[in-house]
């Protein structure tokens, strides 16, 4: 664990200076938002299935066909990764980096019953609940009054989902959404990182920008040009120059970096809203064929997420983003609920011929909306290509 409660700095590794949180209250009114990221989902489920995969690079995604495959990494273990895997990487890139890893299919129906089984253990302690992912939710324990308490509880929660379940999350706790998300991924696997409201700006200060949720590549690229490579650094910018640059988006960019946020676990947060996933891509492309297999395994992850969540969906949008920072969306919805996965994949792909016309493109989006829930009388197709 990671407690930051005060610190003092060691490089860019925070270690505990005082006994612990315990006792340190949100202020009045405050939030204790806790956030957890299960590591490396699809492989630990599928090392879960096989034991002897623990230890070796895994990689879920498409054939290889010795390096000639033409589909992408869906994702991989944090053993592949140190060869430099990444998701949505070219399969045939991913070979060649590492052509000893375990290549597998996904298999999604045992991702499905897995995050159920998780999502089930977190709804059961009774907070406030965002589902925002197959392996990835908010819980608003504000309740629990102070850090040290809410630090017990994630503890507990960790520890009931590797007894019962045999799988690894990293979970952060702090003042608000942001932060906590920032906090569960600052030491994978298996990492709790605490940050409290005094703490919040000093914990932030040292990461690199790019650790802020939305900031990628072009926007980093953008930040290093103005000499802002820490989040530290963008807090110490006058937001006036950075309004110039980016637009009214600084106004919270800057605030955050400061270790000011209030987002929270909405209201209503148990219906979800939409389910989305985007890939931005290490290096712009106009492959055609790479776009729609990058398409392909978006909608199977949406999908995955979709069951999970024992929805059906009306809505379907299309996000492309050019180079240039061009971004242009396209939807369309059908007259009834579905879960099924080739109307998805029908739909995605003819709103990619629709709305592309060429050029190189540096991401890549799918979003599902306009939800109902899946009768349990209702069979689920499986999810699939």
């Amino acid at each position: 664990m990671v407690l930051v409660s005060p610190f003092r700095e060691t490089g860019h590794r925070f270690i505990e200076a005082t006994p612990g949180a315990a006792g340190i209250s949100a202020p009045s009114g405050g939030l204790i938002i806790f956030h957890l990221d299960m590591d490396s989902f699809y492989a630990s489920v599928e090392e879960r299935k096989r034991p002897e995969l623990v230890g070796k690079p895994v990689v879920i995604g498409a054939d290889p066909k010795q390096g000639k495959g033409r589909g992408v990494v869906s994702t991989c273990s944090y053993e592949a990764r140190k060869y430099g895997i990444r998701s949505a990487m070219p399969i045939s890139r991913a070979y060649v980096l590492c052509p000893h890893a375990v290549f597998l299919p996904p298999d999604f129906p045992a991702y499905v019953q897995a995050s159920a089984a998780v999502m089930a253990i977190l709804r059961s302690y009774g907070f406030r609940m965002e589902q925002v992912s197959i392996d990835e939710a908010f819980l608003n324990v504000s309740s629990l009054g102070d850090f040290g308490t809410a630090q017990a509880f994630a503890e507990e929660v960790r520890a009931c989902i590797h007894k019962r379940l045999g799988l690894s999350c990293s979970i952060g706790i702090a003042p608000s959404r942001i932060i906590a998300k920032i906090a569960s991924d600052f030491r994978k696997p298996g990492g709790l990182t605490i940050v409290t409201p005094p703490t919040a700006r000093d914990f932030l200060s040292p990461l690199p920008v790019r650790r802020i949720p939305g900031v990628g590549k072009k926007a980093e690229g953008m930040l290093f040009e103005m000499g802002i490579r820490t989040i530290g650094d963008l807090a110490q910018q006058d937001v006036q120059v950075l309004i110039g640059r980016f637009g009214r988006s600084a106004i919270f960019l800057h605030q955050l970096a400061c270790g000011i946020d209030s987002s929270g676990v909405p209201e209503g947060s148990g219906e979800t809203k939409s389910i989305s996933r985007e890939t931005t891509f290490e290096i712009d492309t106009d492959d055609r064929e790479h776009l729609l297999s990058v398409i392909d395994e978006l909608i199977r992850c949406v999908g995955a997420s979709l069951a999970a969540e024992g929805l059906r969906f009306r809505t379907l949008t299309l996000k492309i983003r050019y180079s240039g920072f061009i971004t242009r969306s396209r939807g369309r919805s059908f007259s009834h609920g579905t879960d099924n996965p080739a109307a998805m994949k029908s739909l995605a792909h003819s709103l990619f011929c629709e709305e592309y016309r060429g050029g190189k493109v540096r991401l890549i989006g799918i979003r599902l909306s306009s939800f109902e829930k899946r009768d349990a009388s209702q069979a689920t197709l499986p999810l699939g290509p």
